[in-house]
């Protein structure tokens, strides 16, 4: 079972049908939408400041959500794919939008709807990345604008792929029960 654990008089708060890998850790000031899944090894770290997960979210292997002490928040919207190993310190990450494998984003960073991080990315703090647009390289910039239904298409695809698989899961832990 996820380690689920209770911080600075903070709770986590999970919402209804989400999949928790039995080696994630869920920490402090965390609020989860519906229809998520946080994978092996990832790690949510509400201690010092609140992280904000929207509906139908999937956090992948391995992947760290942090804050600045009283600073910065971590918000996710809804339908975003956050890819294995990924770091997200104190960004805001907008509904639809996808960062790639091993990406950084940092603390003020703004990922606006349906944009792609590439994976290996370095988004530096403060950076503003419109709605739409790609970005890659270490620092991150911008490559180019990206055809919205195409992005919503391969952000959809991810999303549920992710949904089927957590199925998967907790299919066997109701076989376990």
């Amino acid at each position: 079972m996820a380690l689920i654990k209770s911080v600075r008089g903070f709770t986590p708060q999970i919402g209804t049908d989400c999949y928790l890998a039995d080696n994630a850790t869920v920490v402090g000031d965390v609020v989860m939408g519906d229809e998520c899944s946080v994978w092996f090894n990832a790690v949510l770290r509400g201690d010092v400041n609140s992280i904000r997960i929207g509906n139908r979210v999937n956090i992948q292997d391995g992947s760290v959500l942090h804050t600045l002490y009283e600073k910065s928040v971590v918000e996710i919207g809804d339908d975003v794919t956050v890819g294995h190993n990924v770091t997200i310190h104190g960004a805001d990450i907008r509904s639809g939008a996808l960062i790639g494998m091993g990406a950084t984003v940092l603390d003020y960073a703004v990922v606006g709807e349906g944009a792609i991080v590439a994976a290996g990315a370095l988004v530096l703090a403060h950076t503003q990345i419109g709605a739409g647009e790609l970005w890659a390289g270490v620092p991150a910039k911008f490559i180019k604008k990206v055809d919205a239904d195409q992005s919503k298409e391969l952000n959809e695809k991810i999303a549920n792929g992710y949904r089927l698989y957590a199925s998967w899961y907790k299919e066997e832990e109701r076989k376990g029960e």
